[in-house]
């Protein structure tokens, strides 16, 4: 029999030396998310004109879908017990309908990325907007984004499944329905792309990133029509700083990253402490919207997505007192009742701390408008506590219009997210994905199983067998390469011209007969001949999935020239080598250049 051949030289080197794996899979589902990003984006409209809906309803008494906010309202002591009711509804629904409706969002996508195998039920998709409707428009001070996010990203699972598709592109569509939900609530296609980037994807490669962008185009495209167009919080542009305003930007992104942390802090400090509350979790969210109510009749600026003062904190409007009751009220109710698992987003009310934050340090500045370092703030705030430092910074970007401050917001949110880093293993989304027990990192960095070919680490001294060597002469102990046989539990077959034709293993030989003395049995016929082989010039991933799909421990290493001659093999310990070099290069630290011109040392 001969041996299997292996793939071509050029159909190897075509496909591993190419910048990317990406095929033309691409194209449909690319033309999948473009439907998903319109879903998309009629889902974000459905649900702004609930959370308006049921403000109306709450706080003015009328069926409207007009746009309202809770601080037009006049009700007094009253206005305590609206969010409190909003919380024993979410409550309810959590309990009895589905319970991965309480939280930001974010985390729950997260989660269904990386061990539902991206799929969302239907139900999630119904009763997270409607839950996150009534939380926003009972007066929870939340943003729509975490749950259009999450109910995107069930539509685009939805709709996956629908198609014969893997778990890797099903994530694609999920995460290509958060985008796009995003970007029809706030007008910020690139910065939707962005997030999906660094926080949903856990990769970097055009077999996402295309069809995700797709959706969100297609969802910006679509808003202009929904919910009109231009951005959200528009200002009148502010000159560029200067080296001395840079400074200050550093500074502030620092004091936006202890204030990252402390909220971070306060939200989980919440979270550890309702469940010493002797109440079922059904009624905690009950409990966090007294604490809005609270909040909201000290400051009402506190309650609901807060877009307007949002707005007037970039035009420099909110000062002094008034700016510090707002920046420690919002930080107070919304870490309590985030806390108590109510469903609500996090990303509107970091935009509101951050510029609140921003706004107050600085109207003592000497450069600069406070709206200008307002958002500063908002970028700064974002990017360091959500650990997604270039969205934050296009996402302000698309907010505001106002390009000329991108390198102070880039010097600010990166200041923060060292802090951060440095402070918390953590972010405030990771860390409740990580409280459910599942670990996940965020450094995006190549395999080194991917860049080293097998050429690099192979073994070159090898032992072979004649194809003619007959098995009972394998089993004598005196065997020429029995100590090699018994080490590594296998031998290449080789015929008279040195060509590679079988491989038999110690299972092998357990499984074979001798066979009668007429018919002695020999080792290539014992052996097996459907090799599994790699070239010297494939990458060290091509092989591990080689070993893993035959369940082998090792391979044999061919001629990249000539598919019949080998010239060496791999094994486990030689594809830990490239692990080892990898972990060399990140911790081993040697100086090369010294003052010691002898021998080299300083």
């Amino acid at each position: 029999m001969k041996n299997k051949p292996i793939e071509s030289k050029h159909a190897v080197v075509e496909e591993e030396l190419g910048d990317f794996t990406t095929d033309r899979s691409v194209i449909k589902i690319s033309l999948i998310a473009l439907g998903i990003g319109c879903m998309s984006a009629l889902i974000a409209f459905v649900l702004l004109r609930l959370i308006a809906f049921f403000t109306n309803l709450c706080f003015f008494g009328r069926l409207s879908i007009a746009e309202a906010t809770p601080q037009q309202s006049h009700l007094g002591p009253w206005i305590i017990v609206i969010p409190a009711i909003g919380g024993l509804v979410i409550g309810f629904m959590a309990r009895y309908g589905s319970e991965k409706i309480r939280g930001h969002g974010i985390p729950e996508a997260l989660e269904a990325i990386l061990i539902g195998r991206s799929k969302i039920e239907p139900k999630v998709a119904v009763l997270k907007p409607l839950s996150s409707a009534i939380s926003i428009g009972t007066g929870g001070p939340f943003g729509a984004e975490g749950p259009i996010i999450m109910t995107g990203g069930a539509c685009g699972s939805l709709c996956a499944q629908f198609f014969h598709l893997s778990s890797a592109e099903r994530k694609t569509l999920l995460v290509a329905g958060a985008a796009g939900g995003m970007s029809a609530v706030f007008g910020t296609p690139v910065a939707a792309v962005l997030l999906a980037v660094e926080l949903l994807l856990f990769e970097w490669k055009p077999r996402s990133l295309v069809p995700v962008a797709f959706a969100s185009i297609a969802a910006s495209a679509l808003r202009v029509p929904l919910l009109g167009q231009g951005p959200i919080f528009p200002v009148t542009p502010h000159a560029a700083l200067g080296a001395v305003g840079l400074g200050l930007a550093c500074v502030l992104g620092l004091l936006a990253g202890f204030g990252s942390g402390l909220l971070t802090n306060m939200v989980y400090g919440f979270e550890d402490l309702f469940p010493k509350i002797k109440l079922h979790w059904m009624w905690w969210p009950t409990i966090g919207g007294l604490f809005v109510g609270l909040g909201g009749y000290i400051d009402p600026r506190v309650l609901g997505v807060g877009y307007g003062t949002i707005h007037a904190l970039l035009n420099g409007q909110i000062l002094g007192v008034a700016a510090l009751t707002l920046l420690v009220g919002k930080a107070v109710v919304w870490s309590a009742s985030l806390g108590s698992g109510t469903s609500g987003g996090v990303l509107a009310p970091l935009l509101m701390m951050g510029g609140t934050m921003g706004a107050l340090v600085g109207q003592w500045l000497p450069v600069g408008t406070p709206g200008l370092w307002a958002a500063v703030g908002m970028a700064a705030m974002m990017g360091g506590t959500m650990r997604s430092p270039f969205t934050a910074v296009v996402f302000t970007l698309e907010l505001t219009n106002d390009i000329r401050i991108t390198p102070a917001l880039l010097i600010a949110t990166i200041a923060s997210e060292v802090v951060t880093v440095l402070l918390l293993k953590r972010s405030i989304l990771t860390e409740k994905v990580a409280r459910r027990g599942h670990h996940l990192t965020r450094e995006y960095v190549v395999d080194p199983f991917e860049i080293h070919r097998v050429g690099e680490i192979m073994v070159r001294e090898f032992a072979t067998i004649d194809c003619d060597v007959l098995l009972k002469d394998l089993r004598r102990p005196d065997f020429a390469d029995a100590a090699w046989f018994a080490e590594r539990r296998a031998l290449p077959i080789v015929d008279a011209s040195n060509r590679l034709v079988g491989i038999i293993t110690q299972g092998d030989m357990l499984n074979a007969t001798e066979g009668t003395q007429e018919e002695p049995v020999t080792v290539l016929e014992a052996g097996s001949t459907d090799l599994v082989a790699v070239t010297e010039d494939d990458v060290l991933q091509e092989a591990v999935f080689k070993m893993l799909r035959k369940g082998v421990g090792q391979l044999p290493v061919v001629s990249s020239s000539d598919h019949e001659r080998m010239i060496g093999y791999i094994d486990r310990a030689s594809v830990m080598s490239a692990r080892m070099k990898w972990y060399e290069e990140e911790h081993l630290r040697e100086r090369h250049l010294g003052f010691g011109f002898a021998n080299g040392k300083g």
